[in-house]
């Protein structure tokens, strides 16, 4: 949530990568890799939509939980 209350709707990536706990760099890298989807705006701003952002967590504990046979 921002000052005002509200919740962003499109983070940058450096809000991106502090909401996952990971590197500016390395968010950059999934966002190559295809594996972060972004919205660009613009010439050259770059936004991941906070729906996608917790997608892309959701996804992630997915494919963790099956490489260890969870159910």
């Amino acid at each position: 949530m921002n000052a005002g209350g509200t919740e962003k709707l499109l983070l940058k990536v450096s809000e991106a990568a502090e909401a996952l706990g990971i590197s500016r760099s390395h968010c950059y890298e999934l966002i190559q890799a295809g594996r972060l989807p972004v919205v660009r705006l613009g010439g050259r701003a770059v936004r991941v939509p906070a729906c996608w952002l917790r997608q892309f967590v959701d996804q992630e504990v997915l494919r963790w939980q099956r490489a260890r046979g969870e159910p």
